[in-house]
């Protein structure tokens, strides 16, 4: 397995990611190997300053860097040499088997529908991302960000992608699927909602439980919980600032240490032919290390084979 990283991708790179890639190369087992996409030159001093062996590294140089304020599918287009590009290229290629990045959101999604294309029948794909449960589970949201507006029969696909992540990445059996709402009758919400509703009641693809609200999001209600990615991302980055807020004023709480985005790395996204893993812009290294992990579970779990397999 060979797993392709953007190390000029997010705020602290090309540092983070390389100093994430050593620890992760240490943990991955032997056939696992990395391709690290960039300057060659950074990646060649930063492997030495952290004692790592360039040997036992994959390195593909690039001249190009997509920023984070760039327009993405012009950048795409305009940079066949950014990390971004490159990346996707060779994915496309068959020469990587994951490409991950914490760079350009918007980029890396072009790259994957231009490049990578979608699973025939998947209307939108979209990215998820973990929710920490009080008996020590987890569960999973989606979208948190791609899709800031939903059709009722997206959001009732978004519950069958959901399902099949949440069972074959997190080994969940039958995950109990939950449409967020302001309130557990079918007639709450908006149109959307609604209309969502009546939708996925009738869905013999997932076990939908119904309409959770807020208060639900970390209990046993649901382990899938869909909503439009303008609402998910507004709960994520509730949750961060919620972690954020309780280490300033120096508290700590076991449970609360699981709302620590480093400890989750990335997400996939979802419904297009092949493994690709966003991570935060602002991630560290142990962000990358655990992204890259990730990289590997999704492609060891084959993912994408399996929602396909649900849309054929």
């Amino acid at each position: 397995m060979k797993i392709g990283l953007d190390v000029m991708g997010g705020d602290f790179a090309p540092e983070a990611p390389i100093a994430g890639a050593v620890l992760a190369q240490k943990l991955l087992p032997k056939d696992v190997r990395l391709v690290l996409i960039g300057d060659e030159q950074k990646i060649i001093e930063l492997l030495a300053k952290h004692a790592a062996d360039k040997k036992d590294f994959d390195i593909v140089h690039t001249t190009e860097v997509i920023g984070m304020g760039e327009h993405p599918t012009k950048a795409f287009t305009q940079k066949p040499d950014s990390t971004i590009a490159v990346g996707f290229a060779l994915l496309g290629g068959k020469k990587i088997d994951a490409f991950a990045s914490n760079g350009n959101t918007g980029a890396m999604l072009v790259g994957s529908m231009f490049t990578i294309k979608t699973i025939p029948g998947v209307m939108r794909p979209c990215i998820t991302t973990i929710l920490p449960k009080e008996n020590g589970g987890v569960g999973v949201i989606l979208d948190v960000g791609i899709n800031a507006d939903c059709k009722p029969d997206v959001l009732c696909q978004f519950g069958l992608l959901g399902s099949v992540f949440a069972e074959y990445v997190y080994g969940i059996k039958n995950p109990k699927v939950g449409l967020l709402n302001i309130g557990e009758e079918p007639e709450k919400g908006n149109l959307t909602a609604q209309a969502a509703h009546a939708l996925m009641k009738d869905s013999k693809d997932f076990n939908f439980v119904g309409n959770i609200e807020g208060r639900d999001i970390f209990g046993d209600t649901s382990d899938v919980v869909v909503c439009d990615g303008f609402t998910g991302n507004v709960v994520l980055k509730l949750a961060e600032s919620t972690y954020t807020t309780l280490k300033r004023r120096g508290l700590s709480d076991e449970y609360f240490e699981r709302y620590n985005y480093e400890n989750y790395g990335g997400t996939p996204i979802l419904g297009i032919n092949s493994t690709v893993i966003i991570g935060h812009g602002i991630s560290n290294d142990i962000a990358v290390k655990n992204m890259l992990l990730l990289s590997k579970e999704v492609v060891e779990a084959k993912l994408s084979e399996k929602i396909q397999k649900h849309f054929e």
